[in-house]
């Protein structure tokens, strides 16, 4: 396999809404570029990028496909990330790495909020980007109005390279305003492109969009401007300069009319990133820190410089093995090296180096700074991690992920099955980290949590499948907190038992009051003249802690309690650690009875953006779950709803949100703080628990 130097690659990712083309695209990219010898379609399930048999049942894709391609001498490595925000994770992952983003938008639906989700990643990480509209041969398109969608929602710097000749069923043919020249297209199974004069009708037109075009190139850079305005126009090098810093400082984002199903608009689009999508060294450095002093360092893309690469995705499938994706940012990589991970401070050395298409892998001896490829599984490096040169400990940037919106828990179908759901979950959340697995003790369940209901009902097939264990995915319980309003002035409990030999004996009077919220616990040794002596106080106090830590009204933990010890008696044979700890937890729970105790709840932050039309619905939905609205800003054609909502409302609400705006919706969430839950309401949970307990 060749290798290639960091000037003739190009990295960049295709990103947008689901069911946009992404996956086509690249489909026929591979077919035009001669990487395959025919082209598939999500349809029947045989493309190059989505093979896992879930992504083939679904036609959808859920994981992020590293392909390659060679044009013009040029290796152009392109991502194929998934569409369904589910999958998020997979999308921010590719952008870390990638030089140019492209978006893919659809001529008849125009820009969706998919496509805006990922598109902020886009202006965080500051990329060159580039648009495409596809599916122009939908017989409802609508190029132009789907262009100005682009400039009022995604950039306004979104400038038009290619145009379609006429849309709908009937369109083969563009408009190419580099080349100023009409390309007629064969069909997708073909490679043919006819070269022709642009019609007379279209001659106008075209002259004044490459107009625009070559202003807004020019107005990118001084001393392009200078030769724009002595020459009235740019052409050869000046124009390739110029367009390439125009993208790489985004005062240019090229629009591209295309069809992925009638193969309308592939060559001219790859001719385009090949000629002017920035190179990883014309993205400049990258900046990292030391691992010892935290000290910025700036690492250049320089194939003789020290070695630093970035794992940004795992793969592990039974057909294709384990392996790690990464980008090398600087330095030679050959199989066989050893390098520091320094995020984990471990050794690894390199095994196999494979460039990737889909499930296919081609064995490479060398990978240089800025191109994209893949070892044999490492062993203990993870998606995120960076490799680097023994003596040269930098850590890059690390990939930071979404917090969780959904959250199930599992249940084991059969016992002894723990081990294989731990070691399989922590595979699934290798190959997404946006997964997040982890055993809460106070609920004793295994919480799994992610973007969406299909990200986890995935991981439990996966589990079926590669491990052979079944589970269910039932709904969390929830920590509830329990607390007093009101004070216990004595709770008394004396605990005497004789049986025969040494008894027990403990005696204890507390004072229990509330703390303010979030002070957790107070424990005040009040006892005067040794009525209890000093060696069995931590025994009453521990008491007290164990028995807060197990709850009284629902088995959830007791806070924000000010618990005073200030009388009692002893037996000077019969009293001991563990009797003053029995008469210490009893006297609580006696109190805490007493003391008007209340159940709180945890509630959320959550943020929701929805197109103006579902404001009303999502408004309403969210006060039918006991929310409280907190305010509302706009963003476009969207509205941005800010509210505090109970967690026990809001299951599986990432899928409800989707059903009420017809998949427009999106939410965010964070916990906020904990509050006390309405009477009714808390007398259905006390209910619940009893049952429970009862069935155990």
């Amino acid at each position: 396999m060749k290798e290639y130097k960091a000037d003739d690659i190009r990295n960049f990712a295709f990103i947008g809404h689901g069911g946009s083309g992404k996956t086509s695209i690249a489909e026929v990219m591979l077919f035009t570029a001669g990487e395959t010898n025919r082209v598939g379609t999500v349809d029947e399930g045989n493309t190059v990028s989505d093979y896992s048999p879930f992504e083939i049942e679904r036609k959808i894709s859920i994981s992020a496909a590293p392909l390659h391609v060679e044009w013009n001498n040029t290796k152009l490595n392109f991502i194929d990330t998934p569409g369904y925000s589910d999958f998020i994770g997979q999308v921010i992952s590719s952008l870390h790495v990638v030089d140019t983003a492209v978006a893919v938008v659809k001529s008849a639906e125009g820009v969706e909020v998919g496509t805006e989700a990922t598109w902020d990643y886009v202006k965080k990480y500051g990329l060159p980007a580039a648009v495409i509209i596809n599916k122009v041969d939908n017989e409802h398109s609508k190029f132009d109005e789907t262009f100005n969608l682009v400039k009022d929602r995604l950039s306004s710097d979104a400038t038009i390279v290619s145009f379609p000749v006429s849309e709908g069923i009937n369109f083969d043919s563009v408009i190419d305003l580099i080349k100023m020249k009409k390309l007629t297209f064969g069909g997708a199974g073909t490679k043919e492109v006819k070269e022709e004069e642009i019609p007379a009708d279209l001659k106008e037109k075209a002259e004044n969009l490459r107009e625009e075009l070559i202003e807004k190139v020019a107005e990118s850079d001084e001393e392009i401007m200078n030769k724009f305005f002595e020459e009235g126009t740019l052409e050869g090098e000046d124009l390739v300069n110029g367009m390439k810093s125009a993208i790489i400082s985004g005062s240019i984002v090229p629009v591209f009319a295309m069809s992925a199903d009638k193969g309308v608009g592939i060559s001219n689009f790859l001719d385009f990133a090949q000629e002017y999508f920035p190179s990883p060294v014309d993205r400049g450095a990258v900046k990292a820190k030391m691992v010892d002093s935290d000290q910025e360092v700036e690492i250049k893309c320089d194939e003789n410089g020290e070695t630093a690469l970035q794992v940004f995705k795992s793969i592990s499938e039974a057909h294709v093995g384990e392996l790690s994706v990464f980008k090398v940012f600087s330095g030679t990589l050959q199989a066989g090296m050893d390098l520091q991970n320094t995020t984990k401070n471990q050794t690894e050395r390199l095994g196999q180096l494979f460039v990737l298409n889909g499930k296919n892998r081609k064995e490479i001896s060398a990978v240089h700074a800025g191109d994209i490829a893949a070892v044999v599984k490492l062993k203990d490096t993870h998606t995120g991690d960076t490799l680097a040169s023994k003596n040269f400990t930098v850590v890059l940037p690390e990939i930071e992920f979404p917090e969780p919106v959904i959250r199930g828990a599992i249940k084991p179908k059969a016992k002894g099955d723990e081990d294989k759901i731990a070691s399989g979950l922590h595979t699934v959340h290798e190959e997404d980290p946006t997964l997040t697995v982890h055993f809460d003790p106070e609920l004793s369940q295994t919480i799994v949590s992610g973007q969406g209901e299909l990200q986890l009902a995935l991981a439990v097939r996966m589990l079926k499948e590669r491990y052979n264990v079944e589970v269910d995915l039932v709904e969390p319980k929830i920590p509830y907190r329990e607390t007093i309003k009101g004070v216990a002035e004595d709770a008394e409990y004396k605990h005497k038992k004789q049986s025969g030999g040494r008894g027990q004996y403990g005696h204890v009077h507390l004072k229990l009051e509330p703390l303010p919220r979030g002070q957790g616990f107070e424990f005040v040794d009040a006892i005067v003249g040794g009525v209890v002596p000093g060696r069995f106080i931590p025994a009453v106090e521990k008491g007290v802690r164990e028995i807060m830590e197990k709850g009284i009204l629902t088995g959830s933990k007791v806070v924000d309690v000010k618990v005073t010890l200030f009388d009692g008696t002893f037996h000077s044979v019969d009293s001991d650690e563990v009797s003053f700890k029995i008469a210490a937890s009893q006297a609580f729970k006696k109190g805490f009875l007493e003391a008007n105790p209340v159940i709180l709840e945890p509630i959320y932050d959550i943020t929701v953006k929805v197109p103006d039309e579902y404001m009303g619905d999502v408004m309403g939905d969210i006060s039918s779950r006991r929310g409280k609205i907190l305010g509302m800003d706009s963003e476009g054609p969207f509205q941005i709803i800010r509210a505090k909502v109970p967690l026990s409302e809001l299951y599986k609400y990432s899928t409800h949100l989707r059903s009420i705006t017809q998949g427009r919706g999106m939410h965010t969430r964070e916990f906020s703080h904990y509050e006390e839950v309405p009477k009714e309401i808390e007398a259905k949970i006390i209910e619940e628990y009893k049952k429970a307990k009862e069935e155990e």
